[in-house]
């Protein structure tokens, strides 16, 4: 076994275990929320089918074509760590990292039914992660970006050049990536790329009108 892939290893292993911690935390915090809160939401089973499902993924090549048109219904939540949603995000974002799911500032972001919310990671887990409990609680509109900016950067930014025996449904795919790859300033200076998303971050911010839940009528009694 090489040295590589054991540190490779051993940073994996520590992700999941801080990821465990985290979600300890978070259930934690769901055994001390009100009995009325924590009955609402979907139930067990439903929750397990959902959870199976892979409806809940949105590919590259589908968000890329969403962001490109300005698609008035989207709305990316990042839900790294505050430091990596600095250096590096996807046009007009938020940063709702996991460990920030319950703060009541990002309620409204979450629990709506006005935008198609696509989380997103470096891959799958993190965004996976405030999926699970957002469905738990019978939240609408979420989504997770299959495969997190890792496969953004494979796909969009860095497309590889099919094979001369693919299909041309392969080939004209691979020009639609080259050509939002540009969009997505491929091959402009890293300063400036920066300085653009930081600004498109500024110029957009979004306002969401959520319609409240009634409140659920204990049952029984007087």
């Amino acid at each position: 076994m090489s040295k590589k892939y054991k540190s490779k290893k051993i940073i994996i292993t520590r992700q999941y275990q801080i990821l465990a911690l985290i979600l300890v935390v978070l259930a934690g915090v769901l055994v001390l929320l009100p009995k009325q809160t924590r009955s609402e939401g979907v139930s067990p089973l439903v929750f397990v089918k959902q959870a199976v499902s892979s409806e809940r993924y949105i590919s590259t090549d589908q968000l890329a074509d969403r962001i490109i048109n300005q698609d008035p219904t989207l709305l990316l939540v990042d839900t790294r760590s505050k430091k990596e949603y600095e250096e590096f995000t996807l046009p007009n974002a938020i940063n709702i990292p996991l460990e920030k799911f319950f703060d009541e500032e990002f309620n409204d972001f979450l629990n709506q039914d006005v935008y198609d919310v696509v989380l997103y990671s470096n891959d799958n887990f993190y965004a996976n992660e405030v999926w699970m409990l957002g469905n738990r609680l019978d939240y609408k509109n979420l989504y997770v970006l299959s495969g997190g900016l890792n496969e953004w950067f494979n796909t969009i930014i860095d497309p590889q050049m099919p094979k001369e025996t693919d299909s041309q449904k392969e080939f004209e795919l691979y020009s639609f990536r080259k050509a939002a790859g540009m969009y997505f300033g491929v091959g402009v200076p890293k300063t400036e790329t920066k300085a653009k998303i930081k600004v498109e971050k500024k110029s957009t911010k979004k306002v969401i009108t959520v319609k409240k839940k009634k409140k659920r009528v204990p049952e029984g009694g007087c």
